[in-house]
């Protein structure tokens, strides 16, 4: 590939519109979700697996399960996005749209990997 060409591409990339979104990873073996809000959707799918390959989350269940029902029983998937140029304060629109997202879902106990947000 050209210089010209990777250049092209890198601009390409630099403006395609970024999302924010709900994301989920379900364990497929016992039906688990784990529910977050991401400012970046992009990838992420990644991310996560790189950190819990890496046992980043240890001593918490999402990680034990990973590691022992391994990569290929859990599945992710984007269940919410927006456009990230739509919204003034991320950090507040993130906290907003899990805590919808948490008291939609239940994510908790046997259902799934969250913990309930203290208020």
């Amino acid at each position: 590939m050209n210089q010209e060409r990777k250049k092209q591409l890198l601009e390409e990339y630099k403006t395609m519109p970024t999302y924010y979104g709900i994301i989920q990873i379900k364990n497929e073996k016992n039906g688990k979700i784990f529910i977050e809000a991401v400012p970046n959707i992009k990838n992420r799918w990644h991310f996560y697996k790189l950190n819990l390959d890496n046992n980043f989350y240890r001593n918490t269940p999402l990680q034990e399960d990973w590691l022992n029902y391994k990569e290929e029983n859990f599945s992710y998937e984007v269940l919410w996005e927006k456009k990230t140029d739509e919204v003034k304060n991320m950090k507040e629109e993130l906290k907003k749209i899990k805590k919808e997202w948490l008291e939609k879902l239940q994510p908790y106990g046997e259902k799934g990997y969250n913990q309930p947000i203290k208020e």
